[in-house]
């Protein structure tokens, strides 16, 4: 999935909607979005990363 495509679907979804991230420790709510650019010819990459905040 490329971030057109990603924008694409969440535009579908309603606005108040909770973004959250499967893991291995079950869901965390979407903390944050960074861009990385590896160089060497690869393409850039989208990191979405948890909310890494206490309960």
């Amino acid at each position: 999935m490329n971030v057109l495509q990603l924008i694409e679907a969440l535009r579908r979804l309603p606005p108040q909607a909770t973004v959250l991230l499967e893991g291995d420790g079950g869901y965390s709510p979407l903390g944050g979005v960074e861009l990385f650019s590896p160089g060497g010819g690869q393409p850039d990459e989208v990191l979405l990363q948890p909310d890494m905040t206490p309960d």
